[in-house]
């Protein structure tokens, strides 16, 4: 006699719920079994986040039943983060266990370690910064024990050694899984089955992201959907997975067969020399040249004599810890901060825009073609498409019927986002430096702003935790560690997280620089529990700091270089020369004085 199968930990029947007039889910049925680990996909708005609060219990549904397990043990992370502001870290996480308890537990070390290594366990929850509070209150859910563990964007703030652990932890964890990420390297990594919500409804697909882009295509194909712009891109997405993402396809879920069938007459996403061509015809052959390049901040040596170019047409990532370099980095190359020594070249026809994590103030009370229009009706922004006007590039991304007469203030983070790039892409730049441009936007929203790069001639130069979006669009990964040098990773990011786990360089950036003792170190008894307090408001007052002393120093370092100018042209003069001397000097204790406040600032930072 077959054995019955196990019932569901959780069961939905024919449920509905919506918000005022919309109806996010309309007579949804499913379920999630035991060691089930499921990915959520779906636009921003679509009901994700509704669909896990109902199965939470965080939400009651409008109609219909559900249902859970008898004794079911379920752990949830939603979106706004509930520990009390007035607990320390450590008794926030970790309750009233005893420092030397969890520390010589290898598990509880483990989360402590790789969500909140850089956070002062006595520090108070209401002063952390949001992306420490999130970490804090994932790390809290991951020391329980639950048969059901619900997830919503749980990849927020975390870089990409952390997005590689947490994969693997949730993996080894006993249990089932749901799980709402824009991430869909950790989709892959980590799913076996995916949950599209659209249009009310949720469609169930076998594997994780690269199955669901094949088994999608299918559906489409096969049911032979009028949809010809959507087609194309999951096409294309398909035909970068087989071809640019080997690891991924060798999943047995994955139908080699069939994805090859369906893509034999797709070519490649992008068409590199065609861009090359017209990259240079817009750019020349010079873009960035910076030679032996020497940048230190008192005793911290920033970049050592670093040799970089960029040409036209390329795509650079750009990896490191945070606090390794990376900005300071582009703002040298960009010629924001000049260096100590060596020397930076720019191309003569070189426009920049830069795409930065935080949302510019915008007028709210103008709708978003209204704001569109009166930048610029028509640019030219993309190979073989000529020129857009601002109707056709709103629709491209996504605004489309009464989006276009949404007042700003009225649109979701996402939306916001989306019309940031917008406006830049309107100016008509041929740099893109972006700066975690995957914040608050969708898959799907992902994938448009991934083709429209595939036919943009020009450079870009992507910083971002999303392993997905930088292996997607670029060409090449560079690294940078903290030790000065920036250095050219062939493997990309599996060379760059091999490198990190081989040595402790996250902590270790400036050795000057004060850390919260690890886990390991108490539970070996080389530190005690007494460690000076980091307060996290202060941190973020140090990173203002930061900005301000270096633009103090790049305005210093023009000084001087006028005095010595001067100094030349007054070479027989010589009362005048020794007044020179005496201004040379000054400026040179005010440089050393704001080094030292530059250190001080970034130990304030790590």
């Amino acid at each position: 006699m077959a054995a019955t199968p196990a019932p569901n930990l959780v069961n939905l029947e024919a449920v509905t719920k919506g918000f005022g007039t919309r109806t996010l889910l309309d007579g949804v049925t499913l379920g999630i079994g035991r060691g089930e680990r499921i990915g959520v996909v779906g636009r921003n708005g679509d009901g994700k986040s509704t669909l896990l609060r109902l199965l939470a219990r965080e939400e009651t549904a409008d109609a219909g039943r559900i249902t859970h397990n008898r004794d079911l043990r379920l752990g949830f992370l939603g979106q706004v983060d509930s520990l009390d502001p007035e607990l320390t870290v450590a008794h926030a996480v970790l309750g009233d266990v005893e420092t030397y308890t969890w520390a010589a537990d290898p598990r509880a070390r483990d989360v402590m370690e790789q969500l909140l290594g850089g956070v002062d366990h006595e520090a108070l929850i209401g002063t952390l910064s949001g992306g420490e509070r999130r970490r804090a209150s994932l790390a809290h859910l991951l020391m329980t024990e639950v048969d059901l563990l619900i997830l919503d964007e749980p990849t927020n703030h975390l870089d990409i050694e952390a997005v590689n652990w947490l994969a693997q932890h949730v993996v080894d964890r006993a249990g089932a899984l749901i799980v709402v990420t824009h991430d869909r390297w950790f989709l892959d990594e980590v799913c076996n089955e995916t949950w599209e919500v659209q249009g009310g409804k949720v469609n169930s697909y076998d594997g994780g992201y690269a199955s669901y882009v094949l088994a999608k295509a299918e559906r489409s194909r096969n049911e032979a959907v009028v949809e010809g712009k959507r087609q194309n891109l999951v096409k294309k997405e398909l035909a970068w997975l087989r071809r640019g993402a080997p690891a991924r396809t060798a999943k047995p879920k994955f139908r080699i067969d069939a994805a090859n069938a369906l893509i034999e007459n797709e070519p490649e996403p992008r068409d590199k020399l065609a861009l090359a061509k017209l990259a240079t015809s817009r750019l020349g052959k010079d873009v960035f040249d910076a030679e032996d390049v020497t940048l230190s901040f008192g005793d911290r040596v920033m970049l050592d004599h670093v040799t970089f170019r960029i040409g036209p047409a390329d795509r650079i990532g750009l990896l490191g810890p945070n606090g390794a370099g990376k900005t300071t980095f582009l703002k040298v190359l960009t010629g924001l901060l000049p260096p100590d020594t060596g020397k930076v070249k720019q191309g003569k026809t070189v426009k920049i825009a830069n795409l930065s994590q935080t949302l510019e103030d915008l007028d709210g009370t103008v709708t978003v073609l209204a704001h569109i229009t009166g930048i610029r009706r028509v640019a030219a922004l993309a190979a073989g498409v000529g020129e857009m006007n601002s109707s056709q590039l709103l629709e491209r991304f996504g605004f489309t019927g009464d989006k276009l007469t949404t007042r700003i203030n009225d649109l979701s983070g996402g939306e916001r986002r989306r019309l940031q790039l917008l406006r830049i892409l309107l100016d008509e730049p041929n740099v893109l430096i972006l700066d975690e441009p995957t914040n608050d936007l969708d898959v799907e929203t992902l994938t448009v702003l991934e083709d429209f790069l595939d036919n943009w001639p020009g450079v870009v130069v992507i910083v971002t935790h999303d392993r997905y979006f930088l292996e997607r669009v670029s060409d090449m990964v560079y690294t940078i560690l903290g030790d000065g040098t920036v250095r050219h990773l062939p493997r990309g990011v599996d060379q760059y997280l091999e490198e990190l786990k081989a040595g402790p360089v996250r902590r270790a950036v400036s050795s000057s620089a004060g850390s919260a003792p690890t886990p390991a170190a108490l539970a070996n008894g080389q530190i005690s529990g007494t460690e000076p307090v980091v307060d996290a408001a202060a941190a973020r007052a140090a990173k203002k700091e930061l900005n301000r002393i270096e633009r103090q120093l790049s305005k210093l370092k023009f000084n001087e270089g006028k005095l010595h100018d001067q100094l030349a042209a007054n070479a027989s003069n010589y009362p005048r020369l020794a007044e020179l001397d005496t201004e040379l000097r000054k400026l040179a204790e005010e440089r050393a004085g704001l080094e030292t406040a530059w250190l001080e600032a970034a130990e304030r930072t790590e």
